[in-house]
């Protein structure tokens, strides 16, 4: 009798050999993630003038790329940034829209939209919808009022509830 038939509907049908002879190597193991792998880096493109790019790029490092796309030799990472104010938040789901489309350059990636509040404080609940529409699609990383920022000082640490932007572009307290 063959081993490689199988009986369907009453008659045998040619199968698969499924013996295997010799032994099994084991799966090569991955080699080791390094301890401490070097931060990403990014380019921050603005989605409006104002957004705050050049600060966020001061205070946490990376490509400050004005409302441009990077070019060649900038980083390929790529984080949108907006204010939480009506403009800003249409700026950012019109960017969004654009890498939807696939009409952003080549070879971008786009990690995360950073907002920025424009004010102190709560927003207004038709903006916190807003917000919330964004963060349906991408990440969202929020950066609260920081009055020292205003007045030009980017000397201080990150603010405390951007904790998780911060891991995110390697920038330490």
């Amino acid at each position: 009798m063959r081993t490689d038939m199988h009986v369907q509907q009453g008659r045998p049908q040619p199968g698969p050999e499924i013996w295997i002879r010799g032994p099994v190597p084991l799966p090569e193991e991955p080699p080791p993630a390094p301890s401490a792998a070097a931060p990403r880096r990014f380019s921050w493109v603005g989605t409006h003038g104002g957004a705050g790019v050049s600060t966020l790029a001061s205070v946490y490092g990376g490509h400050d790329c004005g409302r441009n796309w990077p070019g060649p030799a900038g980083p390929q990472s790529v984080l949108l940034v907006a204010r939480t104010h009506a403009a800003g938040l249409t700026g950012a789901l019109n960017a969004l829209e654009v890498f939807r489309r696939g009409e952003a350059p080549h070879g971008l990636d786009l990690d995360a939209v950073v907002l920025v509040a424009d004010a102190p404080g709560r927003l207004p609940r038709p903006l916190a919808e807003r917000v919330k529409v964004i963060e349906s699609v991408i990440d969202v990383y929020r950066v609260p009022w920081v009055p020292a920022w205003r007045l030009g000082d980017l000397s201080g640490p990150p603010p405390r509830e951007a904790e998780a932007l911060a891991r995110l572009t390697g920038r330490t307290r």
